[in-house]
């Protein structure tokens, strides 16, 4: 960058800390852009999942998680990003431009940056204590800060919410083309990409235990003693006011922040975007589950079993990859 903002190092080390947030089955959708002043974000539209995510919600998501890292990243490092999002109605790729100034870390960043190396996607099962009100409430107050409600489903709210977990999951159960997508983005073992096996358990067939995708591979054991039926986990729902991209791409940033806040808290988490992948179990969680707004991600959120082994990192591609001069045109991956 130009003088008087970040030199290259510092760049490419923010950059690399964006490149840790979670994608929709690690497919890493983005693309970084450098100019003399600015940096700039771009969706890749090749790396949308056609069957799972038709609507491209979890792209623009999986972005925003990697905008909130990258902005967690440079703040740590002393620069604070000023965010211009979708500043080209023309160019609808181009998803955010960055301005970068002065700024001395705070506590906050220092923990959620601290956090993004340790955050994993914990597919297990939970135990059975249960999540503080505290720890609810700070995730809840930080979701807020990124333009986005967060709700705790409960009673007859968390009834409907795994109702249409389990409808989802049953109706991608029956689509041929939604089956082969899941296999070829999972089951991985030395590619860039993609849902290792060394990260997925077998499906759960536990009494009163939610589905998961049945990911191919799976090598992933449940951790020695843990049950379905003892499992304390928090379904959290995030919505918004709206539904268009900018929402989707806000939503994101807000699932980076509770993901975070989450790990730094010593909590395991996971996305669970399969119910809002199909319109019928999405219109259900927007009227039964999180009242008329709309639903964007939902999240399960509690503590690993004492006895749960630390999670392998999933693989990121090289920053060569996804970092170049701003000029040169997205590469859209196959």
């Amino acid at each position: 960058m130009d003088r008087g903002l970040p030199d290259d190092f510092t760049v490419q080390a923010a950059v690399a800390l964006a490149a840790r947030a979670p994608s929709i089955h690690n497919t890493q959708p983005w693309q970084w852009r450098v100019g003399e002043r600015t940096l700039h974000l771009y969706a890749d539209p090749g790396l949308r999942l056609a069957e799972t995510d038709p609507q491209g919600r979890d792209l623009l998501i999986s972005c925003g998680a990697a905008l909130h890292h990258l902005r967690i990243g440079f703040g740590v490092l002393g620069w604070r990003a000023e965010v211009h999002r979708l500043p080209n109605p023309a160019e609808p790729e181009h998803l955010a431009a960055i301005e970068l100034h002065r700024h001395e870390p705070g506590q906050e960043e220092i923990s959620l940056a601290a956090a993004i190396p340790r955050r994993r996607t914990d597919r297990r099962r939970h135990s059975s204590w249960p999540v503080p009100d505290g720890s609810l409430q700070l995730m809840s107050e930080r979701a807020a800060r990124e333009g986005t409600l967060l709700r705790v489903a409960e009673d007859a709210t968390r009834y409907h919410l795994a109702r249409a977990i389990f409808e989802a999951a049953q109706r991608h159960a029956d689509d041929p083309a939604y089956r082969v997508e899941l296999a070829a983005w999972s089951g991985r073992h030395a590619a860039p990409d993609g849902v290792p096996s060394a990260n997925t358990p077998a499906p759960d067939d536990t009494p009163g235990a939610l589905p998961g995708r049945p990911f191919a591979d799976p090598a992933l054991r449940q951790p020695p003693g843990a049950s379905g039926e003892d499992d304390e986990n928090v379904l959290l729902v995030l919505g918004t006011t709206s539904d268009d991209r900018l929402s989707r791409l806000r939503a994101g940033e807000a699932t980076s922040a509770v993901l975070l806040t989450a790990t730094a808290l010593g909590l395991a988490s996971c996305p669970l975007t399969e119910p809002l992948e199909i319109g019928d179990t999405w219109e259900v969680v927007r009227d039964k589950v999180i009242g008329g707004s709309y639903p964007q991600m939902v999240l399960r959120i509690g503590w690993a079993p004492i006895n749960a082994d630390p999670l392998p990192a999933t693989p990121r591609r090289d920053l060569a990859d996804v970092l170049k001069p701003l000029g040169e045109p997205v590469e859209h991956q196959a």
